[in-house]
């Protein structure tokens, strides 16, 4: 790319956005420039976890060397060369410096970039400015209001069932589901035992060299979270993505739904488990999901170790869950990050910054998030996000810990699960009930109890463990708005026998864990 060249067309691509099967890749053009640039609010809008930060970043440049490869005409931008601009800025300053007649936007995922491409789509000064869709979710993103409602609950199973009868992915004719079910959910919530452990795969990871990334983000003083590790673990190439991809359908589907609700802290792949650890390559389009739906179903069909439960619940992610978030996202921005239905209004403790705590599960799952920027989705919602939500979490700092520790997160995604599922901030839209749980829970799916501070049977006293009288105290002070709920009202049967000492001492022992989270 020359300086003083003229370009009669800017694309610009996201970090996100680096999906090689665009119908814009398809033909070269020596008159159109593409842009893609390290933004310095882009890594600063959150604390971001370092690896996530390299992860991006690494993507970014790997995809702007394969287009070049390509024989496209690239213009790759790094933090030194932005200097704090905004995203505005440098693409303005571009296409003046171009002669630029033509802005080409992909559509964005997050609305906070929606709103600044909308800015910049009507300024005077700007050449014509043209928005296109960035071809990756299944769901088309116009048809997002025939699925969706603001403002309203809407079920992910009966968006599941219609998206799994439109797409006919594990169909088996007349509008009926693969084996008679449309979920085998019920399946899918065996403990890991002791026998186990010794089975889990050795994960797939990558080594890729990111010194000259840490470097460029020290010296310009970006703050982050997390272990930084000078190999990068993480896909970062498509080729990377479908390695990941095959790895998961040849090793790790067979068991996927089988342990998928699992934890465990006794095996050196405790974190990693049956998980794919595909989040980070679609959710920065490196892979497609009709891809990874396809390879799954087709690794299913020719293995007789792969039984139903095992891919319908990993589809269910995928086809259900992801596209279910985006039109839940999208519908209700921007009053989605203003919902707090149960006025939660406490400071998130610090040892989610450091995973120092004497409670287990917390410790466990902080840890590993630090440590891989990544925790699977049992450990998002039912350890960190429950104790979240039983201790009243302002959202707004719940939304910010989660956005920015996790190697995958986007606000698309992030934020309806996190405010929605794990919060119940919006009051029932997306979840049923609150996904509350007492310490049972965490010793149904885990093996973290047998070696914590607290007794799990506990409920009241020194070693109790905190999760069961927050539980009652977040039953009790909710009761008015959640009682009602067939799936829970059954459950102030319990709380109602008994005696009025045993339920003061219960709330009471709460009182003591709010009044000092700081040292549990």
């Amino acid at each position: 790319m020359h300086t003083n060249h003229s370009y009669h067309t800017l694309r610009v691509i996201l970090g996100d956005q680096l999906n090689a099967a665009h119908s814009w890749f398809q033909k070269r053009d020596q008159d159109v420039l593409y842009l893609i640039a390290e933004l310095h609010p882009e890594a600063t809008y959150v604390t971001h976890h370092i690896q996530k930060l390299c992860a991006f970043f690494l993507a970014m440049e790997r995809f702007s060397e394969a287009l070049k490869d390509h024989g496209h005409q690239v213009c790759y931008l790094t933090l030194d060369d932005t200097q704090g601009q905004t995203l505005d800025e440098v693409i303005l300053t571009l296409a003046s410096q171009h002669k630029v007649q033509h802005i080409e936007l992909q559509r964005p995922d997050e609305y906070r970039v929606f709103k600044q491409y909308q800015t910049l789509i009507t300024q005077q000064s700007v050449p014509s400015v043209h928005m296109v869709d960035s071809e990756h979710f299944l769901l088309p993103f116009n048809e997002i209001p025939h699925y969706f409602q603001a403002n309203h609950p809407v079920r992910m199973e009966h968006f599941y069932r219609r998206m799994r009868q439109r797409f006919n992915v594990l169909m088996a004719g007349e509008g009926q589901p693969e084996g008679g079910k449309w979920n085998y959910d019920s399946h899918n919530r065996n403990k890991l035992k002791e026998s186990d452990l010794d089975n889990i795969p050795v994960p797939l990871c990558f080594q890729h060299d990111v010194t000259h990334l840490l470097e460029r983000i020290e010296r310009h003083g970006i703050v982050s979270l997390g272990t930084a590790q000078a190999s990068l673990a993480w896909p970062v190439t498509s080729q990377d993505a479908l390695s990941l991809l095959t790895f998961f359908c040849e090793h790790l589907l067979p068991n996927f739904g089988r342990f998928q609700d699992a934890m465990t802290h006794k095996s050196p792949h405790s974190w990693s488990l049956y998980h794919s650890r595909l989040s980070f390559a679609l959710n920065s389009k490196l892979i497609s999901p009709k891809h990874v739906i396809k390879a799954a179903i087709t690794h299913y069909q020719h293995n007789d170790a792969i039984d139903i439960a095992q891919i319908e619940g990993f589809v269910r992610q995928i086809l259900g869950w992801r596209e279910y978030m985006r039109g839940m996202y999208w519908i209700n921005m921007p009053a989605y990050q203003r919902q707090n239905v149960l006025d939660a209004e406490r400071d998130l403790p610090s040892y989610f910054w450091h995973g120092h705590t004497k409670m287990h599960c917390l410790a466990s799952a902080i840890g590993q998030s630090l440590h891989y920027a990544y925790a699977h989705h049992i450990q998002r919602l039912m350890v960190t996000g429950n104790f979240c939500l039983l201790t009243g979490i302002q959202p707004d700092q719940v939304d910010e810990w989660y956005l920015g520790i996790y190697v995958d997160a986007l606000e698309w995604v992030e934020l309806p699960n996190t405010r929605g599922m794990s919060q119940f901030a919006d009051g029932g839209w997306i979840a049923s009930k609150p996904y509350a749980a007492s310490g049972h829970y965490i010793q149904k799916m885990s093996d973290y109890c047998g070696d914590c501070h607290y007794k799990v049977k506990e409920k009241v006293g020194e070693k109790a463990c905190p999760l069961n009288s927050l539980y009652w105290h977040f039953m009790i002070k909710h009761r008015s708005r959640i009682a009602t709920n067939p799936r829970i009202g059954m459950l102030y049967g319990h709380w109602d026998k008994q005696t009025k000492e045993q339920k003061h001492a219960v709330l009471a022992h709460a009182k003591w864990c709010l009044d000092n989270i700081e040292a549990l």
